[in-house]
């Protein structure tokens, strides 16, 4: 009887070691945006508003042990009903044909409360590694003891290397669209 209670007791503290939490996304409190230059002079600002994330994050040690998200290309957002057409179009995310964009993390490197996240990145069947800086802004719970934690994370791509092609040039030179996109991602996130 005692060696199978130490074996119960043993799995328990192993399991506690390598358990993580998961996260569910607060959609109504987190955003998946971008910033693009516009004709060298302006950034033009836009969203997507469909996405979702499996997110296992262990709380006690502020460490990402995995990230999958799948963001819906046709949600994009820009506030503009005639530009966000174009970019639902074959020009750029040809959502009909490419419906989802997705981000794989293959590695995470904590430092308190800053990161960096390591994943795969695909846009249009094309999968490139990517990077993105990740800021742990809090963990608190809520009004319902629920535990919520708040994340930013940001980096930057060129759209170029997702078959993001079309551009138009400039009579005064340059281009109407710029090649980097920054990413800029606001999350709350409730654990389960």
């Amino acid at each position: 009887m005692r060696t199978v209670s130490r074996l119960v007791i043993g799995f328990f503290l192993v399991f506690s070691f390598v358990k993580a939490d998961k996260l569910l996304i607060d959609t109504a409190h987190s955003e998946v945006g971008f910033s693009i230059k516009h004709m060298m002079i302006s950034n033009v600002k836009g969203k997507f508003n469909q996405y979702d994330a499996n997110i296992d994050f262990d709380l006690k040690s502020k460490t990402f042990r995995s990230l999958e998200a799948v963001i819906k290309t046709k949600s994009i957002d820009t506030g503009i009903t005639k530009r966000d057409n174009h970019l639902r179009s074959a020009d750029f995310f040809e959502v009909a044909k490419y419906p989802d964009m997705t981000f794989k993390m293959t590695k995470y490197t904590a430092n308190g409360d800053e990161g960096v996240i390591y994943g795969l990145l695909t846009i249009r069947d094309i999968t490139k590694k990517v990077k993105l800086n990740v800021t742990l802004n809090g963990i608190i719970k809520d009004f319902e003891g629920d535990t919520r934690a708040g994340f930013s994370l940001y980096g930057t791509i060129n759209r170029k290397d997702f078959g993001l092609m079309w551009n138009k040039a400039l009579e005064f030179g340059g281009f109407a669209v710029g090649d980097e996109v920054k990413i800029i991602i606001e999350l709350e996130t409730k654990a389960i």
